[in-house]
Protein backbone atom coordinates (compact mmCIF):
# COMPACT_ATOMS: atom_id res chain seq x y z
CA UNK A 1 0.00 0.00 0.00
CA UNK A 2 1.00 3.31 -1.22
CA UNK A 3 1.12 6.69 1.46
CA UNK A 4 3.48 8.85 0.61
CA UNK A 5 1.64 11.81 2.40
CA UNK A 6 0.85 10.49 5.58
CA UNK A 7 4.94 8.46 5.51
CA UNK A 8 5.97 12.64 4.64
CA UNK A 9 3.85 13.81 7.34
CA UNK A 10 5.22 11.60 10.09
CA UNK A 11 8.86 12.07 8.83
CA UNK A 12 8.80 16.07 9.10
CA UNK A 13 6.46 15.92 12.60
CA UNK A 14 9.02 13.79 14.63
CA UNK A 15 11.98 12.52 13.85
CA UNK A 16 14.55 13.35 11.53
CA UNK A 17 16.99 10.36 12.81
CA UNK A 18 20.19 9.62 11.11
CA UNK A 19 20.01 7.67 8.28
CA UNK A 20 22.67 5.20 9.74
CA UNK A 21 19.87 4.82 12.82
CA UNK A 22 17.04 4.88 10.48
CA UNK A 23 18.69 2.13 8.48
CA UNK A 24 18.95 -0.23 11.34
CA UNK A 25 15.66 0.95 12.98
CA UNK A 26 13.98 -0.83 9.40
CA UNK A 27 16.57 -3.42 9.14
CA UNK A 28 14.80 -4.63 12.62
CA UNK A 29 11.51 -5.05 11.92
CA UNK A 30 11.06 -8.12 10.08
CA UNK A 31 7.44 -9.13 11.18
CA UNK A 32 5.08 -5.83 12.36
CA UNK A 33 1.85 -7.25 14.44
CA UNK A 34 -0.80 -4.12 14.67
CA UNK A 35 -3.56 -4.96 17.36
CA UNK A 36 -6.64 -2.97 19.12
CA UNK A 37 -9.29 -1.24 18.97
CA UNK A 38 -11.04 2.02 16.64
CA UNK A 39 -8.27 4.20 17.92
CA UNK A 40 -6.20 1.85 16.04
CA UNK A 41 -8.12 0.72 13.06
CA UNK A 42 -9.57 3.75 11.89
CA UNK A 43 -12.86 3.48 11.31
CA UNK A 44 -14.10 5.56 8.00
CA UNK A 45 -10.74 6.97 7.14
CA UNK A 46 -10.02 6.48 3.45
CA UNK A 47 -9.22 4.01 2.53
CA UNK A 48 -11.11 1.08 4.42
CA UNK A 49 -10.06 -2.65 4.15
CA UNK A 50 -12.75 -5.54 4.02
CA UNK A 51 -11.09 -8.05 5.80
CA UNK A 52 -13.42 -7.52 7.08
CA UNK A 53 -15.09 -4.36 6.51
CA UNK A 54 -16.93 -4.25 9.62
CA UNK A 55 -13.72 -3.30 11.79
CA UNK A 56 -13.05 -0.09 10.06
CA UNK A 57 -9.49 -0.66 9.72
CA UNK A 58 -8.13 1.83 7.67
CA UNK A 59 -4.77 1.43 5.18
CA UNK A 60 -3.99 5.25 6.22
CA UNK A 61 -4.23 3.53 10.84
CA UNK A 62 -1.11 4.49 12.14
CA UNK A 63 0.45 0.67 11.92
CA UNK A 64 0.07 1.48 8.31
CA UNK A 65 1.80 4.34 8.37
CA UNK A 66 4.66 3.20 11.22
CA UNK A 67 5.15 -0.15 8.82
CA UNK A 68 5.53 2.07 5.73
CA UNK A 69 7.95 3.69 7.62
CA UNK A 70 9.91 1.06 8.79
CA UNK A 71 9.96 -0.57 5.93
CA UNK A 72 8.86 -4.00 7.55
CA UNK A 73 9.39 -6.92 6.15
CA UNK A 74 5.84 -8.60 6.93
CA UNK A 75 2.48 -6.36 8.38
CA UNK A 76 -0.13 -7.83 9.51
CA UNK A 77 -2.88 -5.42 11.31
CA UNK A 78 -5.80 -6.75 13.61
CA UNK A 79 -7.13 -4.02 14.86
CA UNK A 80 -11.05 -3.71 14.41
CA UNK A 81 -13.90 -1.03 15.69
CA UNK A 82 -15.10 -2.32 18.80
CA UNK A 83 -12.49 -4.40 20.59
CA UNK A 84 -11.90 -4.87 23.73
CA UNK A 85 -9.29 -6.99 25.56
CA UNK A 86 -11.56 -10.26 25.11
CA UNK A 87 -11.46 -9.73 21.79
CA UNK A 88 -7.48 -10.62 21.85
CA UNK A 89 -8.57 -14.12 22.64
CA UNK A 90 -12.16 -14.64 21.32
CA UNK A 91 -13.77 -13.81 17.92
CA UNK A 92 -14.98 -10.54 17.41
CA UNK A 93 -18.73 -9.97 16.08
CA UNK A 94 -18.89 -6.67 13.30
CA UNK A 95 -21.40 -5.14 11.32
CA UNK A 96 -22.14 -6.58 7.78
CA UNK A 97 -22.13 -10.53 9.30
CA UNK A 98 -18.40 -10.34 9.45
CA UNK A 99 -16.21 -11.77 12.12
CA UNK A 100 -12.42 -10.85 13.44
CA UNK A 101 -10.59 -13.69 14.37
CA UNK A 102 -9.19 -13.45 17.70
CA UNK A 103 -6.31 -11.04 17.20
CA UNK A 104 -3.96 -13.00 19.37
CA UNK A 105 -4.12 -15.23 16.62
CA UNK A 106 -1.81 -13.05 13.62
CA UNK A 107 1.23 -13.26 16.69
CA UNK A 108 3.65 -15.65 15.58
CA UNK A 109 7.30 -17.07 16.86
CA UNK A 110 9.10 -14.99 14.69
CA UNK A 111 7.15 -11.10 15.13
CA UNK A 112 9.70 -8.97 16.45
CA UNK A 113 7.20 -5.60 16.98
CA UNK A 114 3.68 -5.89 18.52
CA UNK A 115 1.77 -2.35 19.11
CA UNK A 116 -1.38 -2.87 21.15
CA UNK A 117 -3.91 0.15 21.48
CA UNK A 118 -6.75 -1.99 23.36
CA UNK A 119 -8.66 -0.83 26.99
CA UNK A 120 -11.02 1.80 26.00
CA UNK A 121 -14.33 -0.12 25.11
CA UNK A 122 -13.69 -2.70 28.27
CA UNK A 123 -16.59 -1.95 30.83
CA UNK A 124 -17.82 0.59 28.18
CA UNK A 125 -15.73 3.43 29.82
CA UNK A 126 -14.97 5.60 26.03
CA UNK A 127 -18.33 4.30 24.85
CA UNK A 128 -20.83 5.27 27.61
CA UNK A 129 -19.45 8.95 28.07
CA UNK A 130 -19.81 9.40 23.89
CA UNK A 131 -23.47 8.24 24.52
CA UNK A 132 -24.58 9.86 27.38
CA UNK A 133 -22.42 13.17 28.32
CA UNK A 134 -23.64 15.15 24.95
CA UNK A 135 -27.20 14.93 25.89
CA UNK A 136 -26.65 16.09 29.52
CA UNK A 137 -25.43 19.49 28.65
CA UNK A 138 -28.25 21.23 27.93
CA UNK A 139 -29.40 20.80 31.54
CA UNK A 140 -26.46 22.45 33.13
CA UNK A 141 -24.18 24.01 29.87
CA UNK A 142 -21.84 25.57 32.27
CA UNK A 143 -21.87 22.79 35.30
CA UNK A 144 -20.28 19.20 35.49
CA UNK A 145 -23.67 17.24 34.46
CA UNK A 146 -21.94 14.11 32.97
CA UNK A 147 -19.16 13.83 35.84
CA UNK A 148 -22.32 13.91 38.14
CA UNK A 149 -24.46 11.35 36.28
CA UNK A 150 -21.53 9.00 36.95
CA UNK A 151 -20.82 9.82 40.50
CA UNK A 152 -17.37 8.05 40.60
CA UNK A 153 -18.21 5.21 38.56
CA UNK A 154 -15.93 5.06 35.83
CA UNK A 155 -12.22 5.44 38.03
CA UNK A 156 -12.96 2.34 39.78
CA UNK A 157 -13.82 0.62 35.94
CA UNK A 158 -10.60 1.72 35.35
CA UNK A 159 -9.01 0.14 37.82
CA UNK A 160 -9.96 -2.92 36.75
CA UNK A 161 -9.04 -2.26 33.05
CA UNK A 162 -4.66 -2.62 34.10
CA UNK A 163 -5.10 -6.34 34.71
CA UNK A 164 -7.04 -7.11 31.65
CA UNK A 165 -4.22 -5.51 29.87
CA UNK A 166 -1.65 -7.32 31.68
CA UNK A 167 -2.97 -10.58 30.90
CA UNK A 168 -3.05 -9.43 27.19
CA UNK A 169 0.39 -8.37 27.63
CA UNK A 170 1.03 -12.35 29.07
CA UNK A 171 -0.39 -13.69 26.08
CA UNK A 172 1.54 -11.49 23.48
CA UNK A 173 4.85 -12.89 25.14
CA UNK A 174 4.35 -16.44 25.36
CA UNK A 175 3.60 -16.05 21.54
CA UNK A 176 6.09 -13.91 20.02
CA UNK A 177 8.70 -14.49 23.05
CA UNK A 178 11.02 -12.17 21.24
CA UNK A 179 9.18 -9.64 20.25
CA UNK A 180 9.50 -5.76 21.06
CA UNK A 181 5.70 -4.89 23.02
CA UNK A 182 4.48 -1.58 22.42
CA UNK A 183 1.27 -0.46 24.29
CA UNK A 184 0.08 2.90 22.74
CA UNK A 185 -2.13 5.25 24.84
CA UNK A 186 -4.96 7.37 23.89
CA UNK A 187 -4.47 10.83 22.21
CA UNK A 188 -6.59 13.78 23.90
CA UNK A 189 -10.04 14.25 22.95
CA UNK A 190 -11.17 17.58 24.81
CA UNK A 191 -8.42 20.90 25.14
CA UNK A 192 -6.80 21.88 28.04
CA UNK A 193 -8.47 25.21 27.76
CA UNK A 194 -11.80 26.43 26.45
CA UNK A 195 -14.46 24.94 24.82
CA UNK A 196 -16.13 24.08 21.56
CA UNK A 197 -19.71 22.75 21.87
CA UNK A 198 -20.55 23.10 18.14
CA UNK A 199 -17.72 20.21 17.97
CA UNK A 200 -17.81 18.26 21.23
CA UNK A 201 -20.91 19.03 23.04
CA UNK A 202 -20.04 18.07 26.47
CA UNK A 203 -21.15 20.93 29.35
CA UNK A 204 -18.18 23.42 30.22
CA UNK A 205 -17.10 21.62 33.61
CA UNK A 206 -17.41 18.46 31.70
CA UNK A 207 -14.13 19.05 29.81
CA UNK A 208 -11.55 18.82 32.49
CA UNK A 209 -13.46 15.85 34.02
CA UNK A 210 -12.92 14.06 30.30
CA UNK A 211 -9.51 14.79 30.36
CA UNK A 212 -8.98 13.51 34.00
CA UNK A 213 -10.62 10.57 32.59
CA UNK A 214 -8.58 9.73 29.91
CA UNK A 215 -5.63 10.40 31.94
CA UNK A 216 -6.30 7.94 34.78
CA UNK A 217 -7.14 5.28 31.67
CA UNK A 218 -3.81 5.80 30.34
CA UNK A 219 -1.86 5.75 33.51
CA UNK A 220 -3.84 2.89 33.88
CA UNK A 221 -2.25 1.47 30.31
CA UNK A 222 1.63 2.18 31.31
CA UNK A 223 1.17 0.48 35.14
CA UNK A 224 0.24 -2.91 32.91
CA UNK A 225 3.05 -1.79 30.52
CA UNK A 226 5.52 -1.54 32.95
CA UNK A 227 3.90 -4.73 34.71
CA UNK A 228 3.90 -6.56 31.65
CA UNK A 229 7.22 -6.59 30.17
CA UNK A 230 6.27 -4.39 27.75
CA UNK A 231 6.68 -0.42 26.61
CA UNK A 232 3.91 2.36 26.99
CA UNK A 233 3.50 5.19 24.55
CA UNK A 234 2.23 8.36 25.44
CA UNK A 235 -0.13 10.06 22.93
CA UNK A 236 -1.73 12.20 25.71
CA UNK A 237 1.04 14.70 26.00
CA UNK A 238 2.14 14.95 22.26
CA UNK A 239 -1.57 15.50 21.12
CA UNK A 240 -1.79 18.60 23.14
CA UNK A 241 -3.22 21.22 20.96
CA UNK A 242 -4.53 18.71 18.34
CA UNK A 243 -7.88 17.72 20.44
CA UNK A 244 -10.73 17.84 18.56
CA UNK A 245 -11.66 22.03 19.02
CA UNK A 246 -8.06 22.32 17.15
CA UNK A 247 -8.76 24.51 14.46
CA UNK A 248 -6.81 24.76 11.15
CA UNK A 249 -6.83 21.70 10.42
CA UNK A 250 -4.11 20.80 13.17
CA UNK A 251 -6.71 18.38 14.97
CA UNK A 252 -6.19 14.61 15.39
CA UNK A 253 -9.48 13.69 16.53
CA UNK A 254 -13.15 14.08 14.85
CA UNK A 255 -15.64 15.70 17.26
CA UNK A 256 -19.82 14.65 17.18
CA UNK A 257 -20.19 14.79 13.23
CA UNK A 258 -19.66 11.43 11.79
CA UNK A 259 -18.23 11.93 8.39
CA UNK A 260 -18.47 8.40 6.46
CA UNK A 261 -16.08 9.68 4.05
CA UNK A 262 -13.22 10.95 6.68
CA UNK A 263 -13.71 9.51 10.30
CA UNK A 264 -15.91 8.11 12.93
CA UNK A 265 -17.13 10.58 15.29
CA UNK A 266 -14.99 11.51 18.42
CA UNK A 267 -12.06 9.28 16.32
CA UNK A 268 -8.70 10.05 14.86
CA UNK A 269 -8.78 11.81 11.62
CA UNK A 270 -6.39 10.90 9.01
CA UNK A 271 -3.88 13.76 10.65
CA UNK A 272 -4.33 11.87 14.03
CA UNK A 273 -3.34 8.63 12.95
CA UNK A 274 -0.36 10.51 11.24
CA UNK A 275 0.39 12.34 14.17
CA UNK A 276 0.51 8.85 16.36
CA UNK A 277 2.58 7.13 14.38
CA UNK A 278 5.12 10.04 14.65
CA UNK A 279 4.76 9.40 17.87
CA UNK A 280 5.05 5.94 18.22
CA UNK A 281 8.33 5.85 15.41
CA UNK A 282 10.29 8.63 17.64
CA UNK A 283 9.59 5.73 20.46
CA UNK A 284 11.52 3.37 18.55
CA UNK A 285 14.39 5.35 17.99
Amino acid sequence: MRIPRLLTAVVSAAILLPASATAATAASIGSYVALGDSYTSGPFIPVQRLDPLGCGRSTANYPSVLAAALHAGRFTDVSCAGADTTNMTRPQGVPFNGTNPPQLGALRIDTDLVTLGIGGNDYDVFGSLISTCPGLRASDPTGSPCEEHFDGSVTPAIGNIGPRVEAVLAAIHERSPRARVLVVGYPRIAPEKGYCPDVLPFADGDYAWLNSVEADLNRALEDAASNGDAEFVDTFGPSRGHDACARGGSAWINGKNQNIFEAAAYHPLKTGMAGVAAVVLKSLR
